[in-house]
């Protein structure tokens, strides 16, 4: 029987200085991935935002937003090659956590209605469809599409 080494992971805040790696799995992970701009942003409105990190390799991040009792998901992605070995369940962890610490009660997300493996792990996680943004993503040749809005009580 052959092993799958995996690395030992620790999550650290997401910084500028790991943008460029972070830009480099948003190409791979999406069709229509989140700009250098987006994550500035981000930055600057101090969002929760943090790396997972295999050594010195980054395996995945999120980003989140506070609000009065509820977190909002912004962003969360696996780089494509470790995906399925349970560092997004990991991050989601990681994000009730710090959730809770914030006396968040909620926790919310859009997700593309086309995106059916996302909806599975948050599903599998305890999250539930509670509606639909029409038209709330861009998608290919100028068209949109629907988001799935999912919500997880703390």
């Amino acid at each position: 029987m052959n092993a799958v080494l995996k690395p030992e992971v620790h999550l650290e805040p997401l910084t500028e200085a790991l943008l460029d790696d972070v830009l480099r799995i948003e190409k791979n992970a999406y069709a229509h991935p989140w700009t250098r701009g987006n994550f500035a942003d981000s930055l600057k409105s101090s969002y929760q935002m943090l790396a997972l990190m295999g050594g010195d390799t980054l395996i995945g991040y999120f980003v989140a937003m506070e609000g009065v009792d509820e977190v909002h998901l912004l962003n969360i992605t696996v780089a494509p090659e470790f995906q399925g070995q349970g560092y997004g369940m990991l991050m989601l962890d990681a994000l009730s956590v710090w959730a809770r610490s914030r006396h968040a009660l909620w926790l919310w997300l859009e997700v593309r209605v086309g995106n059916t493996r996302a909806m599975q792990v948050y599903e599998r996680y305890g999250y539930r469809r509670v509606g639909e943004r029409k038209n709330y993503y861009p998608a290919n040749r100028g068209q949109r599409e629907h988001a799935v809005v999912m919500s997880l009580k703390l």
